[in-house]
């Protein structure tokens, strides 16, 4: 993720903003352009002078992205990715839908950012609310990813983060998860990478739902630590894929970030240059070695910030050789892929 400056004012502008605080001219992203822009009063870009309409979803607050004027579509490239909404009819669901609608946005956006495909004929979102007959269950199913709506529940995901003895959990790191087992297909099977992929993360035919109940079935042990990203990832090579490939996800929007901010990393220590980074590249396009050069650096001076303000870590996570090789492949397989 970068920031973003007004074209009228140039005052500095977020992701998700809808209105320039400083002029208060509207404004809308561009997903064609990958930027924000502002609109005049009949909604067209200071960016381009082309005209422009908001998505169809604008009218419940949830969306930002825009649509050219003439598309015959209703809704923008980010919200046709949507088969099933929650029942706004029910009070406190547009608050959870809006939550969302945030995370899978940057999700799009981070994939545009790495050319991945994501055809809304193939890639489906749908937003489940619990039921009489059980809870939701977050996952995903050839393409159809599935999110439980009180995931948005900052209390009730809490809760289940605790259950679970997960070190992290959030929404943006849901999708970017079960987003990672459609990209599988995608990266790996279609192309033809199934012998790589198990040379590096295990036989992926073996039985998963015995997996899973044998990992959940273990009592809590550390015997995952240093083969794999979290504990959950040692479960299946499936699980591992995904996990990694939310981590690569991570990885490469929170750089992107730290560059647009000019963000560097120089601790005074014993050891001059121990920890030293300056994230003045963009992760899109450099190097795993780069990426990984930086990453380590930022997310412990990260980490450190967020003791001093009582909070959990940033990222509560240790990238080990192995681990490294994993996000390595998966970044060599992103950027050799034909555009």
């Amino acid at each position: 993720m970068r920031l973003f400056a007004c074209q009228a004012c140039r005052n500095l502008l977020h992701f998700e903003n809808v209105s320039c605080e400083s002029c208060g001219h509207a404004l809308g992203f561009l997903p064609s352009r990958g930027m924000l822009s502002a609109f005049d009063r009949q909604w067209v870009s200071l960016l381009d002078q082309q005209s422009w309409k908001q998505c169809g979803n604008a009218r419940h607050g949830v969306c930002n992205w825009m649509l050219r004027a003439d598309d015959g579509e209703e809704f923008c490239a980010a919200c046709r990715h949507n088969s099933m909404i929650p029942d706004l009819s029910v009070q406190g669901n547009l608050a959870l839908w809006q939550k969302l609608e945030v995370a899978k946005r940057r999700l799009i956006y981070t994939l545009d950012r790495l050319a991945l495909p994501h055809d809304p004929g193939e890639l489906r979102f749908e937003f489940l609310a619990d039921t009489a007959e059980g809870k939701a269950m977050t996952g995903h199913d050839n393409g159809q990813i599935i999110i439980a709506l009180a995931e948005a529940d900052d209390s009730e995901r809490e809760k289940r983060r605790t259950e679970l003895g997960e070190p992290y959990r959030t929404l943006l790191g849901h999708m970017r998860h079960e987003v990672g087992h459609y990209y599988f297909l995608v990266l790996v099977e279609r192309a033809g990478l199934t012998q790589q992929f198990r040379n590096l993360f295990g036989d992926e035919s073996t039985d998963y739902a015995a997996a899973l109940q044998a990992h959940y079935g273990r009592p809590p042990n550390d015997d995952w630590r240093g083969g794999y990203i979290s504990n959950y990832a040692a479960a299946h090579p499936h699980e591992d894929w995904a996990e990694c490939f939310a981590h690569y996800l991570h990885m490469m929007d929170s750089l992107e970030m730290a560059a647009s901010f000019g963000m560097s990393v120089r601790p005074r220590l014993d050891r001059d240059g121990a920890l030293e980074a300056e994230v003045d590249f963009n992760p899109y396009r450099a190097s795993m070695d780069d990426v990984l050069a930086a990453w380590t650096p930022l997310t412990v001076a990260m980490n450190a910030m967020n003791r001093c303000m009582g909070t959990p870590d940033l990222y509560p996570f240790v990238l080990s050789a192995p681990v490294a090789e994993k996000l390595g492949f998966i970044h060599r397989i992103i950027q050799e892929r034909p555009h």
